[in-house]
């Protein structure tokens, strides 16, 4: 044994500890630390702390705690408050019945007392009938005897209700009662304090949720009125294309890759609950749309200093000098300008193609990909993941082309139309 503790553990404290350690890592992994972000809407700011798993494990206790002791004090109060009113019920009940017996027991004293002075004096008169009449000891005879039979009655009338087996036992009920009776009140009193500490916390919560709302919905209109303005310039563009906010909002949600992230889960908000937690799941579900698209989108310019010397539309063809539609806009630059990636996408074709030369075209997501063309020099290959600044090529004169400059095209599902609204600024 001492050897096992001595190959094991380094000491004995080390040993009697063992479980506990075991069962704190076990907690720990449960409740690992947790990096947590809050926002000081006054400035700005972004303030991250760490939840230790000590602190996180002692808050899912006092949750649980908390939640089943306001179950139980609302279980004992719902189920003793109709209790305490049969009880009520009973006791008043066992009080009438009560007072009728003692009542009635009292009338038949009194007309027992009252008999048993008259038939004395009834049989004082008799013995005393020497000097009366045969017809008035006949009267006096039948007043006794009609006495008698009615204290026999009230003999009979009290014997029953004395040893009545519901009388004796309704009095002990009657103390039963009034006991518990005192006990249950001073229960439902308890209880009635529980409930209004209960009351208060729930009015305490009450007032935290609508602060808490109140700063969610001006966070979430505030940024929904940022990305707006951001996006202003490209609505003419969008609508044209057949596109609307919401849907391209929809898309956006349900879009995912690596850069942009797995697709957004909404919250899951009970159609029964109040409006204003249904207003702001839908705040917060447009919120992310707008800002996935700003980030989808291809928005800015593919050059550092842009110079546009051919914009988008009908032209005269350098070569043919005909008018022809041009397919996009063509920037300024000499051969060797490095040329950007404006948002995350996936490189679909990189090399050359007729008329444009050495070209490189990136799928952003939800139907929009851009093309360079006329490059000297191609910096990525075809499947590449690649972000937002990433060059691309090199500009170059390449293809279909009278001098150096980048041919630059958006294209939705495959069209090319106007980039000039997204790549301004």
């Amino acid at each position: 044994m001492i050897s096992f503790i001595a190959r094991y553990f380094s000491s004995l404290w080390e040993l009697i500890t063992a479980p506990f350690r075991l069962l704190w890592r076990g907690i720990a992994r449960l409740f690992p630390p947790r990096d947590c972000t809050v926002m000081d809407t006054s400035d700005g700011e972004v303030h991250t702390y760490q939840q230790s798993s000590f602190w996180r494990f002692t808050k899912f206790c006092a949750m649980v705690t908390m939640t089943i002791w306001a179950a139980w004090s609302t279980y004992v109060y719902v189920y003793h408050r109709p209790l305490l009113q049969k009880r009520t019920q009973q006791l008043e009940q066992s009080r009438n019945q009560h007072n009728r017996q003692m009542s009635d027991l009292k009338i038949y004293l009194k007309k027992y007392n009252d008999l048993t002075r008259e038939l004395n004096i009834t049989d004082d008169k008799i013995l005393k009938a020497n000097k009366l009449s045969d017809t008035e000891k006949e009267a006096l005879l039948n007043t006794k005897s009609k006495i008698t039979g009615e204290l026999d009655f009230l003999q009979t009338r009290i014997a029953e209700m004395m040893g009545d087996e519901n009388y004796t036992p309704e009095f002990d009920k009657m103390s039963e009662f009034s006991v518990e009776f005192e006990l249950v009140r001073n229960e439902n009193d308890i209880l009635k304090q529980k409930n209004q500490q209960i009351i208060e916390s729930v009015n305490e919560i009450s007032d935290a949720d609508q602060q808490i709302v109140d700063a969610v919905s001006k966070l979430t209109k505030d940024n929904i009125d940022e990305i707006h303005n951001n996006l202003k310039r490209i609505n003419n563009s969008v609508a044209k294309l057949g596109l609307n906010e919401n849907k391209l909002i929809e898309q956006a949600n349900n879009y995912s890759n690596q850069f942009i992230g797995s697709k957004f889960v909404p919250l899951n908000i009970n159609k029964n609950a109040d409006e204003k937690y249904k207003k702001i799941a839908q705040d917060i579900e447009k919120w992310h749309g707008l800002d996935r698209l700003t980030k989808i989108l291809p928005l800015g310019a593919p050059v550092s200093k842009k110079t546009i010397t051919s914009p988008f539309g009908i032209r005269q063809d350098p070569f043919t000098k005909n008018k022809k539609q041009h397919k996009g806009i063509d920037f300024a630059g000499k051969i060797g300008t490095e040329l950007y990636a404006v948002a995350p996408g996936r490189v679909v074709s990189a090399g050359e193609r007729s008329g444009y030369g050495t070209t490189v075209e990136i799928d952003h997501g939800l139907g929009f990909t851009t093309l360079y063309a006329h490059l000297s020099k191609i910096m990525v290959s075809r499947g590449d993941w690649i972000r937002p600044g990433t060059v691309v090529g090199l500009g170059g004169s390449s293809g279909r082309s009278t001098g150096p400059h980048l041919h630059y095209e958006i294209r939705y599902k495959g069209t090319p139309f106007n980039p000039t609204n997204f790549v301004k600024d």
